[in-house]
C-alpha cells in the first residue's frame, strides 16, 4: 500500500479553498498516471508546530503507480510547485503539501531519500486519523503498531476533526 498525505492551509489562486485544491491535486495525480485507489475524508487540524497561520485541511490517499519511491516523491514535489507551493521557511503556510507517507512496508536506510515510512507519521494526528479512514488495519512498518494504537498514543491536544462531506 502506497500512502500519500495531502494538506493545504492557504487558498490557491487557481483552485480556491484548500479542500478544492486537494481535490484538484488528486485529479492531477490521476492524470499523471498515479492511480488513486482510495481517499480519506477531509480533516481539519491546527498547524504543527503551533502558530497563528490558518488551520489545515488534510487527507490521506492510497495510490498505485509503477514509479519507485524516489521518482514518486519527485512527482509529488513537482505537483506542489505546479500548484504554486513556494518553500520559504520550514512549516510555512502553503497552498499544497504532498508527503510520501509509506511505500508498501519499505523501511529506508538511515539518511535515505525518501525516508520511509515518513519519519513523523506516527506522531501526527492529521495523518493518523485520515489514514485510519482508509486503512484501519494498517501497521507501522518499523514498530508494528496498529494505526489505532498510534492514535491512542498521541499527546494531549494532538487532534484532527473530520470535516462535513460536501
Amino acid at each position: 500500500m502506497i500512502l500519500i498525505g495531502l494538506g493545504a492551509n492557504l487558498d490557491s489562486p487557481l483552485y480556491g479553498a484548500p479542500r478544492h485544491t486537494l481535490t484538484k491535486a488528486l485529479a492531477r495525480l490521476e492524470a499523471d498516471g498515479i492511480r488513486v485507489l482510495d481517499r480519506s475524508r477531509f480533516w481539519h487540524s491546527a498547524p504543527v508546530p503551533a502558530s497563528d497561520q490558518p488551520w489545515f485541511v488534510n487527507a490521506v490517499a492510497a495510490v498505485a503507480t509503477g514509479l519507485g519511491p524516489g521518482p514518486l516523491l519527485a512527482a509529488l514535489l513537482d505537483l506542489e510547485r505546479a500548484f504554486g507551493r513556494e518553500r520559504s521557511v520550514p512549516n510555512a503556510a502553503r497552498v499544497l503539501d504532498l508527503d510520501l507517507l509509506a511505500y508498501d512496508d519499505r523501511i529506508s536506510a538511515p539518511n535515505a531519500v525518501p525516508a520511509l515510512p515518513h519519519p513523523r507519521l506516527a506522531t501526527r494526528a492529521f495523518v493518523l486519523h485520515p489514514l485510519a479512514d482508509i486503512a484501519p488495519n494498517w501497521r507501522h512498518p518499523v514498530t508494528g503498531q496498529a494505526v489505532g494504537a498510534l492514535i491512542k498514543a498521541l499527546p494531549a491536544g494532538a487532534t484532527a476533526t473530520p470535516l462535513p462531506v460536501g
